[in-house]
């Protein structure tokens, strides 16, 4: 019975991110914008994304010390407030004289945080119901949130070329919050931690302030933005690269796919093979969709192009559940929803350099992707030295500790 019921729940949790990767959707938001405000630069609009997503990384750590003291369900509850309120703010903006400020706010700081609350604790709660697959579980839901903006996304560009970009923010304010709200309700931790016969024994972990002190911590962090630069250098602009090469702009779509695939498939390997086995996997995925779109951008091969975006898009996508999975076993369950929490802000500095750095290979080469698709290839030997020396500070950590944690 309890084997049945935690397979309902993951598919609550799951549909809940799906509603929540929206906030991932931006790009569609940022043309229509655009259009009613043209005094808008490119650079600020493509800032609401930037704190939106910073609003993510602190709501989910928000997230993780209100669990200490309440349960997922009033935590699910705050958040779908949090984006009613911002997006009813933003369907009130005034079409003549719009607020920048506002946007900022009621997207990118209410936003954010209702989604990063939600996040956090929908992981943190589904994950004790699968100690025994806890990659599976977190590779699902991540593919949820990750598809997110595309399944969504259709209905919002609908929605938008029916009844205009105000409407639509005010239509989906009240959709995502109706979701929340009945979803909240089917949230909930097991009675007692869950083994696979039952209960289990009591729950082994370290907390943040010792997880913190751990150079494994700090090396793992680095890896995670090393792979989220790497990904986010192309796949925010697959649809771009791609009608560069001659290939349809629905690449990006498509790529959106991979990202979310990604993600349960590493999730899926990090259970099965450990996570030096994920990493190094994940790393693979990173030097051939680095070779493919550099030989793809010499020959102009068209299929090269594209074999390497959706190759970048399941490094990319496996990254977030790699993080996941490996805080959760590495340095236990116990304390997973706070550790958690402080391992997403390796987001940050990946979402403002990725693009970064980017933006100033494309400029400098005159337009050229070339030195782009070379980044992340120097990305991946990056990533492949912090990942032998993952193996060694663990094997050092876990001879220390006198006990052998799983890596």
């Amino acid at each position: 019975m309890t084997n049945n019921k935690r397979w309902l729940y993951l598919g609550v949790g799951t549909l809940l991110l799906v509603f929540c990767g929206l906030i991932y959707g931006w790009s569609l938001f940022r043309a229509p914008f655009g259009e009613v405000y043209p005094d808008w630069t490119v650079s600020q609009l493509s800032m609401t994304f930037t704190i939106s997503m910073i609003f993510f990384c602190l709501g989910s750590f928000v997230s993780g010390q209100l669990a200490k003291k309440f349960p997922a369900r009033v935590i699910i509850m705050i958040a779908a407030a949090c984006l009613l309120v911002g997006f009813f703010g933003v369907s009130r903006m005034n079409p003549e004289a719009g607020s920048l400020p506002l946007l900022y706010i009621c997207y990118g700081v209410l936003g954010g945080s209702g989604v990063g609350l939600t996040y956090n604790a929908v992981i943190g709660t589904m994950n004790k119901w699968f100690p025994d697959k806890p990659g599976l579980c977190s590779g699902i839901m991540m593919m949820g949130f990750g598809l997110g903006a595309l399944v969504l996304g259709s209905i919002a560009t609908s929605l938008i070329a029916s009844v205009g970009i105000f409407k639509t923010f005010m239509i989906l304010g009240i959709m995502i919050f109706v979701v929340l709200m009945a979803g909240s309700f089917m949230i909930k931790a097991p009675e007692a931690p869950q083994g696979k016969g039952g209960p289990a024994k009591e729950l082994y972990g370290e907390g943040p302030a010792v997880m913190m002190k751990s150079v494994s911590f700090w090396v793992f962090m680095v890896w995670c933005v090393v792979g989220s630069i790497a990904g986010l250098m192309v796949v925010n602009s697959a649809a771009t690269i791609a009608v560069a090469f001659g290939a349809p702009a629905i690449m990006g779509m498509i790529v959106s796919v991979f990202n979310g695939a990604g993600r349960m498939i590493m999730g899926n390997v990090y259970d099965k093979k450990a996570g030096k086995f994920s990493m190094l996997v994940d790393i693979l995925f990173m030097v051939a969709g680095g070779v493919l779109l550099i030989a793809g951008a010499k020959a102009d091969g068209m299929v090269l192009i594209l074999l390497g975006l959706l190759s970048m898009g399941l490094c990319y996508g496996g990254n977030p559940t790699i993080c996941s999975t490996f805080i959760n076993r590495y340095y236990g369950p116990k304390y997973f929803t706070q550790n958690f929490s402080i391992g997403l802000f390796n987001l940050v500095p990946a979402a403002i350099l990725g693009p970064m750095i980017s933006a100033k290979l494309i400029e400098s080469s005159g337009g050229s992707y070339d030195s782009t698709f070379f980044a992340i290839i120097v990305c991946a030997v990056i990533a492949t030295v912090l990942w032998f020396a993952m193996i060694a500070i663990v094997k050092k950590e876990n001879a220390a500790r006198g006990e052998e944690r799983p890596f």
